[in-house]
Protein backbone atom coordinates (compact mmCIF):
# COMPACT_ATOMS: atom_id res chain seq x y z
CA UNK A 1 0.00 0.00 0.00
CA UNK A 2 1.29 3.38 -1.10
CA UNK A 3 1.24 6.34 0.76
CA UNK A 4 2.64 10.15 0.61
CA UNK A 5 3.44 12.32 3.76
CA UNK A 6 2.30 15.51 3.46
CA UNK A 7 1.70 18.81 5.56
CA UNK A 8 -0.29 21.96 4.95
CA UNK A 9 1.39 25.28 7.06
CA UNK A 10 2.70 22.09 9.38
CA UNK A 11 -0.60 20.00 10.02
CA UNK A 12 0.26 17.07 8.56
CA UNK A 13 -1.53 13.91 6.75
CA UNK A 14 -0.55 10.51 5.09
CA UNK A 15 -2.73 10.53 2.21
CA UNK A 16 -3.57 6.62 0.81
CA UNK A 17 -5.53 5.88 -2.37
CA UNK A 18 -8.49 3.90 -1.27
CA UNK A 19 -10.29 3.84 -4.41
CA UNK A 20 -9.95 -0.19 -4.57
CA UNK A 21 -11.74 0.37 -1.29
CA UNK A 22 -9.40 -2.55 0.70
CA UNK A 23 -9.85 0.16 4.02
CA UNK A 24 -13.15 -0.39 4.94
CA UNK A 25 -13.98 2.02 8.15
CA UNK A 26 -12.84 -0.01 11.06
CA UNK A 27 -9.71 -0.77 9.26
CA UNK A 28 -8.79 3.05 8.23
CA UNK A 29 -9.89 4.53 11.83
CA UNK A 30 -7.34 1.23 13.55
CA UNK A 31 -5.09 2.40 10.73
CA UNK A 32 -5.06 6.05 11.27
CA UNK A 33 -4.50 5.45 14.86
CA UNK A 34 -1.37 3.12 14.33
CA UNK A 35 0.42 5.29 11.29
CA UNK A 36 -0.25 8.48 12.92
CA UNK A 37 1.72 7.90 16.58
CA UNK A 38 4.96 10.11 16.52
CA UNK A 39 8.29 8.67 16.69
CA UNK A 40 6.39 5.12 16.90
CA UNK A 41 5.28 5.62 13.24
CA UNK A 42 4.85 7.42 10.23
CA UNK A 43 3.62 10.32 12.26
CA UNK A 44 0.59 12.87 11.45
CA UNK A 45 -2.49 14.68 12.50
CA UNK A 46 -4.96 12.74 10.39
CA UNK A 47 -4.96 9.92 7.74
CA UNK A 48 -7.15 11.01 4.36
CA UNK A 49 -7.94 8.67 2.04
CA UNK A 50 -9.15 9.35 -1.65
CA UNK A 51 -12.16 7.56 -2.55
CA UNK A 52 -14.31 7.46 -5.50
CA UNK A 53 -17.54 9.70 -5.92
CA UNK A 54 -20.77 9.55 -7.50
CA UNK A 55 -21.46 13.42 -7.43
CA UNK A 56 -18.10 15.06 -7.52
CA UNK A 57 -14.78 14.31 -8.97
CA UNK A 58 -13.14 12.64 -6.33
CA UNK A 59 -14.11 11.81 -2.34
CA UNK A 60 -12.18 12.47 0.42
CA UNK A 61 -12.28 11.35 3.83
CA UNK A 62 -10.68 12.21 6.50
CA UNK A 63 -9.71 10.01 9.99
CA UNK A 64 -8.18 11.76 12.93
CA UNK A 65 -4.97 10.77 14.61
CA UNK A 66 -7.41 8.85 17.13
CA UNK A 67 -9.29 6.90 14.97
CA UNK A 68 -12.61 9.13 14.44
CA UNK A 69 -13.72 10.40 11.40
CA UNK A 70 -13.55 14.58 10.51
CA UNK A 71 -16.35 16.04 8.36
CA UNK A 72 -13.80 18.57 6.77
CA UNK A 73 -10.27 19.81 6.99
CA UNK A 74 -9.25 22.89 4.91
CA UNK A 75 -5.22 21.77 5.71
CA UNK A 76 -6.36 18.38 4.72
CA UNK A 77 -7.83 19.21 1.54
CA UNK A 78 -5.51 21.34 -0.37
CA UNK A 79 -2.86 18.33 0.43
CA UNK A 80 -5.34 16.09 -0.99
CA UNK A 81 -5.97 18.05 -3.94
CA UNK A 82 -2.43 18.10 -4.43
CA UNK A 83 -2.25 14.70 -4.14
CA UNK A 84 -5.03 13.71 -6.96
CA UNK A 85 -3.48 16.12 -9.43
CA UNK A 86 -0.05 15.20 -9.23
CA UNK A 87 -0.71 11.29 -9.05
CA UNK A 88 -3.15 12.08 -12.04
CA UNK A 89 -6.36 11.06 -9.90
CA UNK A 90 -7.81 13.80 -11.35
CA UNK A 91 -6.49 15.95 -14.77
CA UNK A 92 -7.72 19.56 -14.58
CA UNK A 93 -6.96 22.58 -11.76
CA UNK A 94 -10.52 23.15 -11.70
CA UNK A 95 -12.58 20.20 -9.89
CA UNK A 96 -15.25 19.29 -6.96
CA UNK A 97 -13.98 17.00 -3.99
CA UNK A 98 -16.98 15.36 -1.79
CA UNK A 99 -16.62 15.40 1.78
CA UNK A 100 -18.90 14.36 4.99
CA UNK A 101 -19.85 18.40 4.65
CA UNK A 102 -20.29 18.48 0.98
CA UNK A 103 -18.93 19.13 -2.40
CA UNK A 104 -15.65 21.25 -2.29
CA UNK A 105 -14.78 23.33 -5.35
CA UNK A 106 -11.20 23.71 -5.70
CA UNK A 107 -8.48 25.87 -7.75
CA UNK A 108 -5.43 24.83 -8.72
CA UNK A 109 -2.17 27.21 -9.10
CA UNK A 110 0.64 25.32 -10.75
CA UNK A 111 4.32 26.41 -11.05
CA UNK A 112 6.01 26.33 -13.84
CA UNK A 113 7.12 22.03 -13.38
CA UNK A 114 3.26 21.69 -13.73
CA UNK A 115 2.76 21.15 -9.97
CA UNK A 116 0.34 22.18 -7.32
CA UNK A 117 1.96 25.70 -5.78
CA UNK A 118 -0.68 26.96 -3.61
CA UNK A 119 -5.11 25.72 -3.46
CA UNK A 120 -7.77 27.75 -3.51
CA UNK A 121 -11.07 26.05 -1.63
CA UNK A 122 -14.63 27.33 -1.78
CA UNK A 123 -15.23 26.30 1.89
CA UNK A 124 -19.00 27.25 1.68
CA UNK A 125 -20.82 29.43 3.85
CA UNK A 126 -20.79 29.20 7.90
CA UNK A 127 -23.42 27.99 9.74
CA UNK A 128 -24.56 29.84 12.36
CA UNK A 129 -26.88 27.51 14.27
CA UNK A 130 -26.41 25.93 17.61
CA UNK A 131 -28.07 22.74 15.81
CA UNK A 132 -25.39 22.46 12.88
CA UNK A 133 -22.04 21.93 15.62
CA UNK A 134 -24.30 20.76 17.79
CA UNK A 135 -24.45 22.42 20.38
CA UNK A 136 -26.51 22.49 23.61
CA UNK A 137 -28.30 25.73 24.92
CA UNK A 138 -30.81 27.95 26.49
CA UNK A 139 -33.40 28.54 24.29
CA UNK A 140 -31.34 30.21 21.37
CA UNK A 141 -30.55 29.79 18.09
CA UNK A 142 -26.81 30.87 17.57
CA UNK A 143 -24.22 31.48 20.04
CA UNK A 144 -22.84 34.42 19.10
CA UNK A 145 -20.30 36.41 21.70
CA UNK A 146 -21.79 33.99 24.36
CA UNK A 147 -20.88 33.09 27.77
CA UNK A 148 -19.27 30.06 28.01
CA UNK A 149 -18.54 28.82 31.81
CA UNK A 150 -15.73 26.12 31.84
CA UNK A 151 -15.27 25.23 35.72
CA UNK A 152 -14.75 28.74 37.72
CA UNK A 153 -13.94 30.40 34.22
CA UNK A 154 -16.44 32.27 31.89
CA UNK A 155 -14.86 32.46 27.97
CA UNK A 156 -17.20 34.77 25.60
CA UNK A 157 -16.86 32.88 22.69
CA UNK A 158 -19.01 32.72 19.12
CA UNK A 159 -19.63 29.12 17.47
CA UNK A 160 -20.49 27.94 14.32
CA UNK A 161 -19.49 25.19 11.79
CA UNK A 162 -17.88 25.20 8.93
CA UNK A 163 -18.69 21.57 7.92
CA UNK A 164 -17.12 20.60 11.34
CA UNK A 165 -17.37 22.31 14.67
CA UNK A 166 -15.83 25.44 16.12
CA UNK A 167 -15.57 27.47 19.03
CA UNK A 168 -13.90 30.74 18.72
CA UNK A 169 -12.42 32.89 21.67
CA UNK A 170 -10.88 36.32 21.04
CA UNK A 171 -8.19 36.65 23.54
CA UNK A 172 -5.46 39.78 23.99
CA UNK A 173 -2.40 37.76 23.72
CA UNK A 174 -2.64 34.30 22.13
CA UNK A 175 0.97 32.73 23.30
CA UNK A 176 0.32 33.77 26.63
CA UNK A 177 -2.93 31.78 26.24
CA UNK A 178 -3.05 28.60 27.88
CA UNK A 179 -4.12 26.72 25.31
CA UNK A 180 -3.22 23.31 26.30
CA UNK A 181 -5.56 23.65 29.44
CA UNK A 182 -8.26 25.48 28.22
CA UNK A 183 -8.99 23.63 24.88
CA UNK A 184 -9.16 20.42 26.19
CA UNK A 185 -11.92 21.47 28.54
CA UNK A 186 -13.70 23.00 26.11
CA UNK A 187 -13.15 20.59 23.51
CA UNK A 188 -15.46 18.46 25.94
CA UNK A 189 -17.29 20.69 27.60
CA UNK A 190 -21.00 18.80 27.93
CA UNK A 191 -22.45 22.29 25.20
CA UNK A 192 -20.93 20.04 22.65
CA UNK A 193 -22.25 16.51 22.21
CA UNK A 194 -19.90 16.14 19.78
CA UNK A 195 -16.80 17.74 20.65
CA UNK A 196 -15.64 20.90 19.03
CA UNK A 197 -12.70 22.49 17.62
CA UNK A 198 -11.22 25.54 19.71
CA UNK A 199 -9.86 28.56 18.14
CA UNK A 200 -7.70 31.25 19.61
CA UNK A 201 -8.28 34.64 18.17
CA UNK A 202 -5.92 37.19 18.30
CA UNK A 203 -7.40 40.97 16.25
CA UNK A 204 -3.71 42.43 14.80
CA UNK A 205 -5.75 45.02 12.66
CA UNK A 206 -8.37 44.57 10.37
CA UNK A 207 -6.59 42.64 8.03
CA UNK A 208 -4.47 40.36 9.95
CA UNK A 209 -5.62 38.01 12.76
CA UNK A 210 -3.04 35.47 15.06
CA UNK A 211 -4.52 32.18 15.42
CA UNK A 212 -3.62 28.71 17.32
CA UNK A 213 -5.46 26.00 17.36
CA UNK A 214 -6.96 23.17 19.42
CA UNK A 215 -8.08 20.74 17.59
CA UNK A 216 -10.94 17.97 17.90
CA UNK A 217 -9.32 14.16 18.56
CA UNK A 218 -5.74 15.78 17.69
CA UNK A 219 -5.04 18.63 20.01
CA UNK A 220 -3.05 21.70 19.50
CA UNK A 221 -2.08 21.33 15.58
CA UNK A 222 0.30 24.10 13.81
CA UNK A 223 -2.44 25.07 11.56
CA UNK A 224 -6.09 24.25 10.65
CA UNK A 225 -7.61 25.22 7.64
CA UNK A 226 -11.65 24.99 9.06
CA UNK A 227 -10.54 26.76 12.11
CA UNK A 228 -8.77 30.05 10.47
CA UNK A 229 -11.95 30.30 8.38
CA UNK A 230 -14.22 30.16 11.46
CA UNK A 231 -12.09 32.88 12.97
CA UNK A 232 -12.37 35.44 9.90
CA UNK A 233 -15.82 34.45 9.80
CA UNK A 234 -16.32 35.21 13.52
CA UNK A 235 -14.26 38.34 13.50
CA UNK A 236 -15.78 39.71 10.47
CA UNK A 237 -18.95 38.82 11.80
CA UNK A 238 -18.43 41.17 15.10
CA UNK A 239 -16.77 43.63 13.08
CA UNK A 240 -13.26 43.05 14.08
CA UNK A 241 -12.27 42.67 10.52
CA UNK A 242 -12.00 43.40 7.01
CA UNK A 243 -13.23 40.60 4.33
CA UNK A 244 -9.96 39.77 3.29
CA UNK A 245 -7.88 38.24 5.92
CA UNK A 246 -4.13 37.22 6.32
CA UNK A 247 -3.95 34.96 9.43
CA UNK A 248 -0.62 33.88 10.92
CA UNK A 249 -0.80 30.46 11.89
CA UNK A 250 2.43 28.70 14.35
CA UNK A 251 3.12 27.13 10.24
CA UNK A 252 3.11 29.67 8.09
CA UNK A 253 0.35 32.29 7.00
CA UNK A 254 -3.65 31.52 5.27
CA UNK A 255 -5.22 33.86 3.38
CA UNK A 256 -9.09 34.04 3.43
CA UNK A 257 -11.84 35.95 1.65
CA UNK A 258 -15.20 36.37 3.09
CA UNK A 259 -17.93 36.59 0.34
CA UNK A 260 -21.00 34.97 -0.44
CA UNK A 261 -18.79 32.09 1.23
CA UNK A 262 -15.40 31.44 2.53
CA UNK A 263 -12.57 31.05 0.28
CA UNK A 264 -9.59 29.83 2.14
CA UNK A 265 -5.65 30.11 0.01
CA UNK A 266 -2.74 28.23 0.78
CA UNK A 267 0.27 25.89 0.39
CA UNK A 268 0.92 21.86 0.35
CA UNK A 269 3.90 20.18 0.87
CA UNK A 270 5.16 16.82 -0.42
CA UNK A 271 7.07 15.50 2.55
CA UNK A 272 8.19 12.07 1.06
CA UNK A 273 6.56 8.77 -0.23
CA UNK A 274 6.87 5.40 0.65
CA UNK A 275 4.55 1.66 1.25
CA UNK A 276 3.68 -0.29 3.86
CA UNK A 277 4.06 -3.78 4.46
CA UNK A 278 1.97 -6.27 6.43
CA UNK A 279 -1.78 -4.31 6.41
CA UNK A 280 -4.22 -6.04 5.00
Amino acid sequence: MQFWKMHGLGNDYIVIDNRDEKLNNQKASDLAKKLCTRRFSIGADGLLLVCNSQIADVKMRIFNLDGSEAEMCGNGIRCFSKYCYETSVVKKTIFTVETLSGIKNIWLNLNDANQVDSVKVDMGAPNWKRASLPMTGNGEDTCINCDLTVGEKTFSVTCLSMGNPHCVLFVENVDKTHIDSIGPFIENHEAFPKRTNVIFTQVIGKDELKVRVWERGCGETLACGTGTCAAVAAANKLGKVNSKVTAHLLGGDLHVEVDTGIFLTGNAEKVCQGILFGEN
